[in-house]
């Protein structure tokens, strides 16, 4: 059981830290600023949506996914690790990660599907981190990292539809300072997965 909740706890922060929903919060509000609320709503429902099923995917499909190219865990976990530690770099450095942001402002696109869903939300930083998860995982394991993932996605459809009330209490300066710490985080689980990457390489 405790095993469990340390597991369950790890996904938690890994996904909060990776998708961190109160600094994409700005993002949307940018991307939906012209938009009426009842758009907005759909927006927020449709992007989350998308995301959880994109990722999703990935959990259930990622053994046969490794499978398939012929990928090996210790290389995932290496390559995967200096991905999430570049992104958590970035953040740190209060600059816009490549890998998981765009700037895209296309009214011409859906935006509920690009750039929201992809990659803001489902981008390579979550997927890379949901995939780093289900590696030997049980059945059990996976379950805890699904209903994880649409609880994070839960979170991020309330701050988007709540998305001025927490612009206007918590203000600019604080949503950048929350975003240097999941920076942090993520920067020392990007760390974590290299390390363990080279352990199993010359194991």
């Amino acid at each position: 059981m405790t095993e469990l909740f340390t597991f369950t706890l790890t996904v938690f922060t890994g996904f909060f830290a990776v998708m961190n929903p109160i600094a994409n919060t700005p993002i949307f509000m940018g991307l939906v600023e012209e938009k009426d609320k009842l758009t907005k709503r759909k927006i927020a429902k449709t992007s989350t949506i998308t995301a959880f099923i994109i990722v999703t995917s990935f959990v259930v499909l990622g053994k046969y996914i490794f499978e398939l190219f012929g990928l090996t865990i210790p290389a995932f976990k290496i390559t995967g690790g200096i991905l999430i530690f570049y992104v958590g770099f970035e953040m740190l450095m209060s600059q816009k990660s490549k890998v998981h942001n765009a700037e895209n402002k296309d009214d011409s696109t859906d935006i509920a599907i690009s750039p929201l869903a992809i990659p803001i939300l489902a981008g390579p930083g979550t997927i890379v981190t949901a995939m780093n998860f289900t590696t030997n995982a049980s059945f059990v394991h996976m379950g805890i990292i699904i209903a994880t993932f649409a609880l994070i996605i839960f979170f991020t459809y309330l701050a988007f539809i709540f998305s001025d009330i927490i612009i206007d209490r918590l203000g600019q300066n604080l949503i950048e300072v929350i975003g240097k710490i999941m920076g942090l985080i993520l920067a020392i689980i990007g760390t974590g997965m290299i390390t363990e990457g080279i352990k199993l390489s010359f194991n």
